[in-house]
């Protein structure tokens, strides 16, 4: 909701030079605590950690226009990131934990389905907010949107078998507790397809001013709305044809739509280059997610998926940092940050063509 509008605000702050930070400040936090997070979804259950995310939404919305100040709000952007590094870990382990095998695909079509239906009227929403009312209420509405998902939450069962209670001991964490080793293939493929989300998230909003769009939420719209169908459908093609196949059509879509971003000179260009960087995204994110799930360890499943999100964040704070400082608040310099976004999606290409058939595969 609130992303397509951050790099105008921080500009309005006097911190124009920091837009590279929105992003990337944002998934360091939240790569620092996927170690924590996957460790206490295997300890003491998914809902809390599940619950502790969400509320770091809420109270880091009500506290935006409050440090409205350079240093202030990057440090928000920060403290902001923990909840992406809690939530989604809580949330993949709770659906991986319900639902048999052969339809894990599926099933993680349909958690991403959902919320890529949340990143299509977010960003919409927040564009409209913007427009018409100060930035302010934009950071309520998405405070008190988080209330509704912590209703949810407190009423669900949780699924984790043997809980232990809470201790600051689970704080500490062994070199194996860090990275979970068996879903590396899965999660590196995935850090290079993401560096083209952290581009999109950091530079859409300049390119999408450049061009006289004026809602900048719109290119946001346009690619998760693309995404919302294919999701479903690359889920169950994954478990019947497997992960890799699935992912190598992703990421061939995704090197296009780089290049047509590259290329885009008008509006039109630039949406329909979102709707085919939407259907990479659609295909991928639950492809990786039933692959993390299909090579991890049951008792595990939590570190496994926090290694994933770790390698996700990675790419993406890497692909803010490196666009901030290729574009330089130059737009002649637009045409070479997507590209350099295609190079990094074709390694990701490069790597699932010598993956063998077979090889990274689990069946139960």
């Amino acid at each position: 909701m609130i992303i397509p509008e951050l790099p105008a605000y921080l500009t309005s702050l006097g911190g124009e030079e920091y837009k590279g930070l929105i992003i990337s400040l944002f998934t360091l936090s939240a790569g620092l605590s996927r170690p924590f997070s996957g460790k206490l979804a295997d300890k003491i259950g998914r809902i809390p950690v599940m619950i502790v995310g969400t509320s770091i939404c809420f109270i880091v919305g009500l506290l935006y226009p409050i440090l409205n100040f350079v240093s202030g709000f990057l440090f928000l952007r920060f403290i902001h990131g923990f909840s992406t590094g809690f939530k989604p870990t809580g949330t993949s382990a709770y659906v991986a934990d319900i639902v048999p095998f052969q339809k894990r695909g599926e099933a993680m079509g349909i958690q991403s389905l959902f919320g890529s239906l949340g990143m299509a009227a977010g960003p919409a929403i927040g564009g409209w907010i913007a427009t018409h009312w100060e930035l302010n209420v934009l950071f309520y509405t998405s405070a008190f949107t988080s209330i509704f998902s912590i209703l949810i939450l407190v009423r669900l069962k949780e699924t984790l078998p043997n809980k232990e209670k809470f201790s600051l001991n689970l704080f500490r964490l062994k070199k194996n507790e860090i990275i979970e080793k068996r879903v590396l293939v899965p999660s590196t493929i995935l850090f290079l397809a993401v560096f083209s989300f952290g581009v999109v998230l950091t530079i859409i909003p300049d390119l999408s001013e450049h061009l006289g769009i004026e809602n900048k939420g719109l290119f946001f719209a346009v690619f998760t709305l693309s995404s919302l169908g294919i999701r479903l459908l690359a889920g169950k093609a994954s478990d019947k044809y497997g992960r890799v196949p699935v992912l190598r059509v992703a990421i061939f879509c995704l090197i296009l739509a780089m290049i047509t971003i590259a290329s885009a000179q008008s509006k039109s260009t630039l949406l329909a280059a979102g709707v085919l960087f939407g259907s990479a995204v659609g295909m991928y994110s639950p492809t990786t997610s039933a692959w993390v799930v299909d090579l991890s360890l049951n008792d595990f499943r939590g570190r496994a998926l926090a290694t994933m999100y770790i390698f996700l964040e990675a790419g993406i704070g890497f692909g803010a940092l490196v666009s901030g400082w290729i574009y330089g608040n130059n737009p002649d310099n637009f045409r070479w940050v997507f590209l350099t976004s295609a190079g990094m999606a074709s390694l990701a290409f490069i790597y699932l063509i010598f993956i063998k058939k077979g090889k990274y595969q689990v069946s139960h």
